[in-house]
């Protein structure tokens, strides 16, 4: 090849060279992922525990034959309100009228005898200085007043306790309540003495008060303590502790309720504590004998950080959050949380105020990776669907 043409060359290989070495340049590093975040700020929530409980009446009294007799007539509505001092059942009152009518003709006769002894006595006294009468004679007449006066006074307690038991002929309500069903029919023979379950007499039925009701459950002992312990717990007072109820079949009660008890032991056989609530039940929709959710809260967590449950993670060392630092680079914080309030977790420690905690985007995030932070937004919960037409 001659010179010229090889000089011809060198600017085409030069260009060439110039064109595979651009080719060769980096492309622009990524844009950092974007995530929500939100700032972690202090503050108090209710500390508030669901639990298991069973409602019982306010008040229960069982209604029970106090004299013996044949039963005549049941005089209320079972299952209706009754007043406290309402006839219920009667039992026949013939032998008790006729034992009561006894005694007051005995009082009668021993209260003329005891008249008579009286006049006597008093005469004789009176002859005495005079020496008409003896002193024997004085004495022996003062002796038949007393026993006269004596044999009155028991004549009347008979009859009170006769009276009494004519009034126990109608068995009325000890509270009010309402009074259940029917336990023994009419006719039948029912008893005041002691039974085999150990009542006083013949069960006739039941009066419960169920306005307000009572609800009891329980809370472990080891839960108890810790919460005690807590230095960022504030228990409420026994009258300031709140209840909330939730039906059986899911429904909110709508009333609340107050803490009325609390026990000073342990159960050894469970190791629970029990407690015990007091709701309102005007409506009565709450039944003796039902199982109930119910929420108590209990005092407020202090100083403590509400975070949305997707910004929490865990792993085998426990649970964490991710935070965007200062030099917008991702961090991890180990924290506490026990507790939830609503949506959130309630975390007591590991994170610090103005901290920047990741909520979205927390899969694309990486520790130690740079991201970029922006406000994170609730989802918006969905309208419900329109009715079709016609509906």
């Amino acid at each position: 090849m001659k010179l010229s043409a090889l000089r011809a060359l060198f600017p085409l290989a030069g260009l060439l060279a110039a064109i595979g070495c651009g080719g060769n340049k980096a492309p622009p590093p990524p844009a950092p992922p974007e995530v929500g975040t939100i700032t972690a700020e202090l503050g108090n929530v209710p500390l508030s525990r669901d639990l298991v409980g069973r409602l019982s009446p306010y008040f229960s009294a069982n209604v029970v034959a106090r004299v013996s007799g044949v039963l005549l007539k049941r005089v209320y509505k079972e299952g209706s309100e009754v007043k406290r001092g309402q006839v219920l059942f009667e039992i026949d009152p013939a032998y008790y009228q006729a034992a009561n009518d006894t005694n007051l003709a005995n009082l009668a006769q021993d209260q003329a005898t005891s008249t008579n002894d009286h006049v006597t006595a008093e005469r004789n006294r009176k002859l005495l200085p005079i020496g008409s009468v003896s002193q024997q004679t004085v004495d022996d007449a003062e002796a038949a007043e007393r026993s006269a006066g004596a044999k009155v006074q028991a004549d009347r307690a008979a009859v009170a306790q006769s009276q009494i038991n004519l009034g126990y002929t109608r068995v009325t309500s000890p509270i009010d309540g309402i009074a259940g069903q029917q336990q023994v029919t009419q006719g039948a023979l029912v008893g005041s003495g002691t039974t085999d379950n150990g009542s006083g007499g013949t069960l006739l039925t039941t009066v419960q008060q169920v306005d307000p009701m009572y609800v009891n459950f329980t809370i472990s002992a080891a839960d108890l303590v810790t919460l005690r312990q807590s230095r960022n717990v504030a228990l409420a007072g026994e009258s300031d502790t709140k209840v909330r109820v939730t039906l059986p079949n899911g429904a909110d009660y709508g009333e609340t309720g107050a803490l009325d008890f609390s026990d000073i032991a342990v159960n050894p056989t469970t190791g629970a504590v029990s407690l015990r609530a007091v709701l309102p039940n005007p409506r009565h929709d709450l039944l003796p004998g039902m199982y109930v959710t119910l929420r108590i809260t209990l005092g407020q967590q202090r100083q403590v950080y509400l975070i949305p449950q997707q910004a929490l993670q865990r792993d085998t060392t426990g649970p964490y959050a991710l935070v965007v630092g200062s030099d917008d680079k991702v961090v991890r914080k180990n924290v506490s949380a026990n507790d939830s309030n609503g949506n959130d977790w309630v975390v007591t420690a590991g994170l610090s105020p103005g901290d920047r905690v990741i909520v979205s985007g927390v899969q694309a995030a990486r520790e130690g990776n740079p991201v970029k932070a922006v406000p994170w937004q609730p989802p918006v919960a969905a309208a419900p669907a329109a009715a079709p037409p016609g509906h």
